[in-house]
């Protein structure tokens, strides 16, 4: 399984991809929503999934998040907002932009694995299954 996790901060992308990597996933890392784009079109297959922080220089994730679901290639790769956004209103407009889940920082390790399993990602952690 392939993932893409798109967050400014290193520490933040280090520790996601962690957690990915031991539930199965190859991982790629983008600072911002533009570097995602340009790597999407780069890589030979599209991303399960892509974990993408909110607030971020140069493209933010809602902007991301919106540009993916007008490409074609791309409208069946899950999308999950991973942030410190909080407020309600913030978290119906990443669903409306069209994210499939939505998880606040902090978070678990199971929590991400929770909403992969939701969204219909079959991932186990590593030693199990």
């Amino acid at each position: 399984m392939l993932a893409i996790v798109i967050d400014d901060s290193s520490t933040m992308r280090r520790i996601i991809r962690g957690v990915l990597t031991r539930l199965g996933f190859s991982v790629y890392e983008a600072a911002h929503g533009q570097e995602a784009l340009d790597l999407l079109d780069e890589i030979p297959t599209t991303p399960d999934v892509a974990l993408v922080d909110w607030n971020m220089p140069v493209m933010d994730g809602l902007e991301f998040i919106r540009r993916v679901r007008k490409m074609d290639g791309m409208r069946e790769m899950c999308l999950m907002m991973v942030t410190t956004e909080s407020e309600q209103s913030k978290v119906v407009r990443a669903l409306a932009a069209g994210a499939h889940e939505y998880v606040i920082k902090p978070f678990t390790p199971e929590t991400i694995h929770e909403k992969l399993v939701y969204m219909g990602l079959d991932c186990r952690p590593a030693g199990e299954g």
